[in-house]
């Protein structure tokens, strides 16, 4: 696996054109479509996939918090993500039932503060003490089919996140019901709103789970992971849902998240496998408090340790042929706050990057003084010629080659690129 130096070697004449739009869009806004501008000014192509769709670019918002109202999902659009993940509704039946009801809980207060890594690296994690979407079911319907258009009119591929039932270690049954009238009426949504006939969903394994009672059993865990997709699916005709299932850190040693991938991409009920994997949910500490509440998720610098950790272990049995079936495309989450972080996901071949606590920064961390905080964020991620993305790829066109025959640095052909090197 590729080893990056701790800083980006570049070039003078590529360092003094990102030290001056730094410099420039510190006072002015980014331009409308920042990815043309990036193409034509630094030869790098962003485009590249979330689920198997084509987005624009590669920064997303996780689902949480910060996607769970419209005006949310407008400052997304209009700063240029390339996707946008909703909040996570909580599944029902026709009736109104929910038997995870206990996760439609309002965020009733939130903190950000910093937090060092076992590695004494510092970083930083948010504190609350809600979990899914806390109004109605129709309600979250009407906030979807909002979303959907704000997504449509600034090209910003927006994608609902469901909650289903699962049952607890002593529990056989499983609430189909749920499944089948929250997947068809979400998907009823955005048939209406959106000319593709497939419809991407996320499935989230919250990371409360991890120190639930539910996941008191490693193979009740495993149950859930095989059996879900074909749930999903199976309440649509055939194609109609791209399930994404967003695997949570569970409490147990690092080697079981890989047994947990492992069963996602070959031991799926009757062959019914996810089409895309999001890797991986905020870490669980049973010990820490926040406003009253002992036992709460964590993000910060050991999240993406473990996460990358694993990841990497993946690619290296991908590598040496242990896989029955292709390893689904990646979605990377987990402390992403730098150019040279989303660069090591995507090293590992993750094809997009889900963000969540760095649009909740205090407003001193970011240069830019102007626009939204998204737009802070994407300028600083982006521009910064210390440790922006566009500074690192541009590192690996000059050391390692990352380019086509053109001289373009294409963000999805260096995912694969990636994923055949890896070992």
């Amino acid at each position: 696996m590729l080893t990056l130096p701790e800083r980006p070697e570049v070039d003078q004449k590529a360092l003094a054109l990102l030290c001056d739009d730094f410099e420039k869009f510190r006072r002015e806004p980014l331009p409308q479509s920042w990815e043309t501008y990036v193409l034509e000014r630094y030869r790098i192509d962003l485009t590249t996939r979330y689920g198997g769709k084509v987005i624009k670019n590669p920064f997303g918002k996780a689902s949480g918090q910060l996607s769970h109202q419209l005006h949310q999902v407008k400052a997304d659009a209009v700063a240029g993500l390339g996707f946008c993940v909703l909040k996570t509704v909580i599944a029902q039946d026709a009736g109104g039932s929910q038997s995870m009801k206990a996760w439609a809980i309002p965020v009733t207060r939130m903190q950000v503060e910093p937090i060092q890594g076992k590695d004494g690296t510092w970083g930083w994690t948010v504190s609350w003490k809600g979990r899914g979407w806390s109004g109605t079911f129709e309600e979250y319907l009407r906030f979807m089919e909002r979303s959907l258009a704000v997504g449509r009119e600034h090209n910003m591929l927006v994608v609902p996140s469901v909650k289903y039932h699962l049952p607890a270690p002593d529990e056989t049954t499983w609430r189909v019901d749920e499944y089948a009238y929250t997947t068809q009426e979400l998907y009823r949504i955005w048939r209406q709103q959106c000319d593709d006939p497939q419809m991407p969903l996320e499935k989230d394994f919250s990371p409360t789970l991890a120190g639930s009672d539910l996941a008191a059993q490693k193979g009740k865990i495993l149950e859930w992971l095989r059996k879900t997709p074909k749930l999903i699916k199976s309440q649509l005709p055939p194609g109609a849902v791209s399930v994404g299932i967003k695997v949570f850190n569970a409490m147990f040693e690092d080697e079981f998240q890989l047994t947990m991938l492992q069963t996602l991409i070959d031991e799926a009920e009757d062959g019914v496998r996810a089409d895309y994997l999001i890797y991986a949910n905020r870490l669980f500490d049973p010990q820490r408090e926040f406003d009253g509440q002992v036992g709460i998720a964590y993000g910060g610098p050991d999240l993406s340790a473990r996460n990358l950790k694993v990841l990497r272990w993946l690619r290296e049995r991908e590598q040496a042929g242990a896989f029955q079936n292709p390893v689904p495309p990646i979605s990377a989450t987990g402390d992403i706050g730098t150019g040279k972080m989303a660069l090591r996901y995507l090293l590992c071949g993750c094809e997009n990057f889900q963000m969540h606590t760095l649009f909740q920064l205090p407003r001193q961390c970011f240069p830019k003084k102007n626009g939204s905080r998204i737009e802070k964020a994407l300028h600083k991620l982006l521009f910064d010629p210390e440790d922006g993305f566009l500074v690192w790829l541009i590192h690996g066109r000059m050391h390692y080659g990352w380019a086509d025959n053109d001289g373009i640095t294409r963000l999805q052909g260096l995912t694969r690129r990636v994923e055949r090197s890896v070992g």
